[in-house]
């Protein structure tokens, strides 16, 4: 089954109903301006802002398959989705716009390769990331807040294996006191340690609904979701050729501390909320993540109160006492949070957002691809004819 989908031009103006003429008022049923419309995100297709589907209402629907977008129009065009039969897209064919799915029990929004001044080079074609506790908080959100659109290869967003509400365990964030609370502590250890579990399950299963092949994986996060990405370095149980991460948040016990400054109050974990803590304290993995081999981008917040930046650097210096080849870090001037609240669907992106979306894709495009327009050499002119 093949399925075709026009890309609509934006500079033409959509055609009038046959019983309404082209000057005509809009109906009274259309949304009037005083109406709040979220400007539609480049990327999207028209009419269409995805969100990350719950974990629960997958579950009950059955093992799901990678699904893209319904176009505005349908009709022969360069969006073109070739199906198996169960919706997944066939390798070597492509899309325009994102395909939304699940991959072993986790929802995702993968984006496909859309730059044309760059094209993929070497082994690695997947970029997978995660979003965190605080916004951005679900796939959606965190493919808007920084999409990359500038890497030519699949960034696939996932959600965090947790709850059907991806807030579900830390409605108000990291720095809420809820936080240091026990069902705080084990709702972050648990969608950390099973977001690193999981991956080498869900890279196979994105890898058979996107065609993507066989090869090493780049993974970025943001706070919990670096978290994850930190683990999974440590745990080598995939290939990844290099890693971003903002904000990561390396100790729960240190993130905990300064919400009990601010606070004035002191955690109440159990025994096993600390042992959980203690196990997720991924300094003490700085060995294991430098020996994974990757290229690491660490990016911090100056107005950060969770992970401060110092902190940021200081892991910095860690990993490159343990020998990690290449590692980077940046700070910029922001908070923890990445998106405007709640975090939870695709929104424009705040300043901050654009700002490490520039970075990210510079980062990943340096170590991912290549430009297509080469330099032209200068044009030589041979002058025949006589001299004087």
């Amino acid at each position: 089954m093949t399925a075709h989908a026009a890309t609509p031009d934006p500079r033409r103006p959509s055609p009038a109903p046959p019983d309404r003429p082209p000057n005509a008022p809009p109906p009274e049923t259309e949304p009037t301006p005083t109406e709040p419309q979220a400007p539609p995100f480049a990327g999207w297709p028209p009419g269409d802002q995805p969100a990350a589907k719950p974990e629960a209402e997958q579950a009950a629907k059955g093992p799901a398959r990678a699904q893209t977008a319904e176009p505005a129009s349908s009709g022969p065009g360069p969006a073109e989705m070739e199906a198996d039969g169960g919706g997944s897209p066939r390798r070597g064919v492509e899309l325009a716009w994102p395909v939304r799915g699940a991959a072993a029990g986790v929802g995702y929004i993968a984006l496909p390769p859309t730059t044309v001044d760059a094209r993929a080079s070497g082994p690695t074609r997947l970029i997978v990331a995660w979003p965190g506790f605080d916004p951005p908080r679900a796939a959606g959100a965190m493919a808007a807040a920084v999409p990359m659109t500038g890497v030519p290869t699949w960034r696939v967003f996932l959600d965090l294996p947790q709850a059907s509400d991806p807030a579900g365990g830390l409605p108000t964030g990291l720095g809420s006191q809820m936080f240091l609370s026990d069902a705080g502590v084990t709702a972050f250890g648990t969608a950390v340690e099973q977001g690193a579990e999981r991956l080498p399950a869900v890279l196979a299963e994105l890898r058979r609904d996107l065609g993507v092949p066989e090869g090493p994986v780049a993974l970025a996060g943001f706070s919990a979701g670096a978290a994850v990405v930190l683990l999974a370095l440590a745990r080598q149980d995939v290939q990844v050729s290099t890693a971003a991460l903002i904000a990561p948040v390396v100790s729960p016990a240190r993130a905990a501390r300064s919400v009990e400054k601010r606070s004035g109050r002191e955690r109440s974990w159990s025994p096993a909320g600390v042992a959980l803590a203690e196990r997720l304290d991924l300094s003490e993995h700085a060995g294991r993540i430098a020996g994974a081999g990757a290229a690491l981008l660490l990016i911090g917040g100056a107005r950060d109160r969770i992970v401060p930046a110092a902190e940021v650097t200081a892991l910095r210096d860690l990993l490159s006492r343990c020998g990690a080849k290449t590692v980077e870090a940046a700070t910029f001037r922001m908070a923890h949070a990445l998106a405007a609240e709640p975090g939870l669907e695709a929104r424009p992106p705040i300043t901050e957002a654009v700002r490490v979306d520039g970075v990210l894709t510079d980062w990943f495009r340096e170590r991912l691809a290549e430009p297509t327009t080469r330099t032209t050499p200068p044009v030589s002119l041979h002058l025949t004819g006589s001299s004087s």
